[in-house]
């Protein structure tokens, strides 16, 4: 009788499965939620040292609709927080590289730039009184070292007032150096120290290695034995090039134009009068020292053109052979 009593019926036993059968379906299903929570809670926690909005209202003609699942913004670990230390991380959809060039001047494609995802300036390329040519919205600002002291002329303008543009200065090493002996880092310093919302990053000692690379592969010269520095503009496109999904330059002659019978005489920045653009593009290529290559850039630009969405308006450009 008692034996009888041990051994569980088939019922009883169906009943017993069922419940084991449930008990795991509610563990995984609780394992499952505590991950969904812990991810969520480090999606939340994470500390992005640029909070950048590049993701405008990109034109259709520029980015397909799969485009608009946007991915993660993109780390470029060789350009540095002055303040904070951290990688850039910068994503852009259509971007605008908006030329110093005096080619801008009466162009009136402002309106047309400000619509783009993230709009490039270079150096210290003011905005201000010149609206309806070049607009008026900064995003990412590439500077050169020796242009870092302009900038400091008018620093609320630059460091205040457009507090959400991203600032990328390159330099070599000894400028940029961190051990106090630095000349440009140095300012820098002074400047996220006053303005501590300025976005301001430098390039390392790697990256402006390899953007010398980058010269010597497609050049085949030596950047120091060629005597030769690189532009502000070479910098910008290799940073813009990992950094967005297609580029739209305004105001950039190509190598030929100089060349070009009728060309459009202009000042050699669209904000100041002097220098002719042609005469100093000439001028810096046929240096034997501490010439810029303009046109030699500009040749290596319009091959990188070939292979990624970029293109070039006022002037157009056609292909370089």
């Amino acid at each position: 009788m008692t034996d009888e009593l041990l051994v569980p019926s088939k019922e009883q036993l169906e009943s017993q499965g069922l419940y084991h059968r449930r008990k795991s379906v509610l563990v995984v299903s609780f394992v499952a939620l505590c991950l969904l929570l812990l991810a969520m809670r480090l999606v939340n926690d994470m500390n992005f040292p640029l909070l950048l909005n590049c993701f405008g209202q990109p034109e259709t003609k520029w980015i397909p609709l799969s485009y608009t699942f946007r991915q993660p913004l993109r780390t470029h670990y060789g350009y540095i927080n002055v303040r904070t230390q951290e990688p850039l991380q910068l994503d852009c959809g259509h971007c605008a590289i908006v030329s110093n060039s005096g080619q801008m001047a009466g162009q009136k494609v402002g309106e047309e730039i400000d619509h783009s995802s993230c709009i490039w300036r270079m150096n210290n390329a003011p905005t201000k009184g010149f609206e309806e040519d070049v607009g008026h919205v900064t995003m990412v600002r590439v500077v050169s070292h020796t242009s870092v002291p302009l900038l400091l002329k008018n620093p609320d303008y630059f460091f205040k007032e457009a507090s959400a543009t991203v600032y990328v200065i390159w330099g070599p090493f000894r400028n940029m150096r961190k051990d106090g002996n630095g000349i440009v880092y140095n300012m820098l310093k002074k400047t996220v120290d006053t303005y501590p919302n300025a976005q301001i990053y430098v390039t390392t000692e790697q990256r402006m290695s390899y953007c010398d690379a980058v010269f010597k592969e497609e050049t085949g010269k030596d950047r120091v034995q060629s005597g030769s520095y690189l532009s502000t503009g070479w910098f910008t496109f290799i940073l813009a090039m990992d950094a967005c999904y297609s580029i739209h330059v305004y105001g950039m002659i190509n190598d030929t134009y100089c060349k070009t019978e009728g060309y459009r005489k202009v000042p050699y920045h669209y904000y100041e009068q002097g220098k002719d653009e042609c005469n100093e593009y000439l001028l810096h290529e046929h240096a034997p020292h501490g010439g810029h290559r303009f046109i030699t850039e500009k040749k290596v630009f319009a091959k990188w053109a070939e292979k990624h969405r970029i293109i070039f308006t006022h002037p157009n450009w056609t292909k370089t052979l």
